[in-house]
């Protein structure tokens, strides 16, 4: 397996240490399936998390994946948040 050069890792790690929760699942989930064996170990071991916690992010990845047609992709927010209009006339 071919390992990230030091100061990529160097990078991965800054970078991770400024996510949510719920994004550095993913973000480590997304690292590890681009390595074809020992992902999960080797970026566990970078990052400083557990193995299960890298899986656990690969099943909500999967799970979102198949729910595509509810992700909107163009926008973060959700449709209908936000300030309502104001319909009085003043």
């Amino acid at each position: 397996m071919t390992k990230y050069p030091k100061k990529t890792e160097m990078l991965m790690q800054l970078h991770f240490s400024s996510l949510s929760e719920k994004d550095r699942r993913h973000y480590a989930a997304l690292e590890a399936l681009k390595f074809e064996r020992g992902g999960n170990t080797y970026i566990s071991q970078l990052l400083g998390i557990d193995r299960k916690t890298i899986i656990q992010g690969q099943k909500e990845l999967i799970f979102l994946s198949e729910q595509t047609d509810q992700i909107p992709f163009d926008k973060q927010r959700h449709p209908g948040g936000g300030r309502k209009k104001n319909d009085t006339i003043s």
